[in-house]
């Protein structure tokens, strides 16, 4: 891995827990928090690529395993990890990855809405898919109740979705993706 890969890893790990600083959203109807750092993850994987932005989210990770505040709500350390959040977290990695994968291989022919439709397949569904599911086991409810109840966070995130192919197209001449593509 180069340099410049591991510098932006850490600096969209940054970028997600300054993301974090922003005021969560509680619905009273389900115990995970709409926040801001699923724009992060889309966009690290939009912008960064496969490799770098599941890097990115792994890295993120661990400083809240290690208890520095980065999520929304001031909230890290391993308590994090028997919450109901735990599986909203743990798939960010692999949405970033997914999402990552999807845009190298459209990148010669990229457009706006080719990036909103990725995030929304891995930046919310997927992100859902696994998320609400564990929510559910976690505050034995139904998976069934977990899926309805995760459908809250749909309107922002596809919002989220639409920003970020946005940002990611504006910022695509300068993407680590760009580099890797003219490289080959």
């Amino acid at each position: 891995m180069k340099t410049k890969e591991m510098v932006f890893a850490a600096l969209f790990a940054a970028f997600i827990g300054v993301l974090g600083m922003i005021p969560p959203i509680t619905l009273g109807f389900i115990p995970v928090p709409i926040t801001a750092q699923t724009l992060g993850v889309m966009l690290a994987g939009s912008f960064l690529g496969k490799k770098t932005g599941a890097l990115s989210l792994i890295l993120f990770i661990v400083l809240v395993a290690l208890g520095l505040p980065l999520l929304s709500g001031g909230r890290g350390g391993l308590s994090v990890f028997v919450g109901p959040s735990v599986g909203y977290i743990l798939s960010w990695p692999v949405a970033a990855f997914c999402i990552g994968y999807m845009t190298e291989k459209v990148w010669s022919s990229l457009r706006t809405w080719k990036v909103i439709v990725i995030n929304l397949v891995f930046g919310v569904v997927l992100i859902s898919l696994i998320g609400a599911p564990v929510m559910a086991i976690i505050t034995h409810t139904s998976v069934w109740a977990g899926l309805v109840g995760a459908t809250a966070f749909l309107p922002g995130d596809c919002l989220k979705a639409i920003i970020v192919a946005i940002i990611a197209l504006q910022l695509k001449a300068v993407s680590p993706i760009e580099e890797k593509v003219n490289n080959t």
